[in-house]
């Protein structure tokens, strides 16, 4: 999450408030979050005031300066594809459902998106577009190469610095594996953090095809990689603000994708401004009411 530095980043949010218009200088510095928030049973909540967050850095409270409730700002969504071996049975599951849900959310001349996979390579297979038909050609030219490697964290860590630190307002991944990298030279660590360099938040559906191993001993190296790839994608999504989600009989990959739809639609800007120092820094934000649950990004590093 970077620190801005530009005057009037938030002059539309005061006049949402009703407060008068700040002027700011453009040496101001504002940290600002996009955040979610789920009740019990993980509906939205899209009703919440700024007085209902509570805020801290470093374990330092500080003052909610700037709040909105954004459900019409333009967004950027990058659609990253593991084309890998493991997911040959489930790829045309994702590629329909990816359309369908692109052609969803995308509204024209206001939102943006690209096509990325990723296998022992990482490809963008679509430049930023708002043209449905760019997108769905991209998707269906998905295809599972000959070769065995998953390079889930380089394609996060590319299309961050590549792709999405360009652009600015929301933005987030959509990441569909199974989450098990392979022969990727990238660390976990390294892609969350050029994602929340690129202030991007990570969105994980889980979806892999079912492989039957009867050697006990290959079962439980494939269960344990899998575990593994599940806790990693939690982790990214966790850390960058966005969620995670698994695709099983009881949750279509089309269900999922209209709970990311709704959590990208319903979301709150909350600012404030920090001490100005550099480094990476803490923030945990979560409402007074104990009982509802807040998705938002757990840092950023100060210029």
């Amino acid at each position: 999450m970077r620190i801005a530095r530009r005057s009037l980043v938030f002059g539309f949010v005061a006049n949402a408030l009703g407060q008068e218009q700040p002027t700011f200088s453009t040496d101001v510095n504002v940290v600002s979050i996009l955040a979610t928030v789920r009740d019990r049973d993980g509906r939205v909540v899209k009703n919440l005031a700024a007085e209902d967050f509570m805020l801290s850095e470093d374990g330092v409270a500080q003052t909610i300066r700037y709040f909105s409730r954004e459900s019409n700002l333009p967004f950027t969504v990058g659609l990253l594809v593991d084309t890998s071996r493991s997911q040959t049975g489930v790829l045309e599951a994702e590629r329909r459902a990816s359309q369908t849900f692109l052609e969803r959310i995308l509204r024209p001349d206001q939102d943006q998106a690209f096509v990325a996979h990723f296998d022992e390579r990482v490809e963008v297979l679509q430049g930023l577009t708002s043209s449905r038909e760019e997108l769905a050609a991209a998707l269906r030219r998905l295809a599972i190469p000959g070769h065995y490697a998953t390079l889930i964290y380089t394609g996060v860590r590319d299309c961050s610095e590549r792709v999405m630190r360009k652009q600015t307002g929301r933005k987030a991944f959509v990441l569909l594996t199974d989450g098990v990298a392979y022969r990727d030279d990238t660390s976990i660590g390294t892609a969350i953090e050029f994602a929340q360099r690129a202030d991007t938040m990570l969105y994980s559906i889980r979806y892999s095809d079912a492989v039957r191993v009867y050697q006990p001993v290959r079962a439980a190296v494939v269960a344990a990689a899998k575990q593994r790839g599940k806790e990693a994608l939690a982790r990214m999504a966790r850390e960058t603000g966005g969620e995670t989600f698994e695709v099983s009989k009881a949750r279509t990959i089309e269900a999922i994708y209209a709970d990311i739809e709704d959590a990208l639609r319903s979301q709150y800007s909350i600012g404030y401004t920090p001490p100005r120092r550099s480094g990476y820094h803490k923030i945990q934000l979560e409402t007074k009411n104990k009982n509802l649950k807040v998705v938002a990004r757990s840092g950023y590093y100060g210029n």
